[in-house]
């Protein structure tokens, strides 16, 4: 990913004592004063925005799914998490955006990135007042239903 042309917000070392500092924010200034906007807000803006278009069967690398299917059936999760296979870069002003989706058979991936892309960058600008200089779109796999039934066969 290329970084975007302002300075990117850093992880802050550990406080003394050991304790880790807050998730890196990005402020914005105006005249009534600042606001702070968390590199998490911006990763589930992205990811909620991702899964809004038609054809995004699921996001994540086949890892990450996994890890996050096995999570999602511990008692007392949290449920799904929105921001998995986003990746943010948050800078002063603006933001850059890394999405790993799987998409479902017969979708045009073409006409799919570029929807997401719209989508996400409207999204995560009108809700931030953050400029989104990138969307990068990774196709890591495609959706077969047959995939599913499969599965399901062979545990009968």
């Amino acid at each position: 990913m290329t970084e975007p042309s302002t300075a990117m917000a850093s992880s802050s070392p550990p406080a003394p004592g050991g304790k880790v500092s807050p998730a890196p924010r990005t402020t914005l200034h105006d005249d009534a004063g600042k606001i702070s906007v968390a590199q998490s807000v911006v990763q589930k803006i992205a990811g909620v925005a991702c899964r809004e278009i038609s054809g995004v069967h699921a996001m994540g690398t086949s890892g990450s799914r996994a890890f996050g299917a096995v999570r999602e059936r511990i008692p007392g999760s949290s449920g799904p998490n929105i921001a998995q296979g986003v990746g943010v870069e948050v800078g002063e002003t603006q933001a850059a955006i890394d999405l790993d989706i799987v998409v479902e058979y017969g979708v045009g991936i073409g006409d799919l990135g570029r929807s997401i892309q719209r989508n996400v960058k409207q999204a995560v600008e009108r809700m931030t007042g953050l400029e989104v200089v990138e969307v990068n779109v990774n196709i890591d796999d495609v959706y077969l239903p047959q995939d599913e039934q499969e599965a399901q066969s062979r545990v009968s």
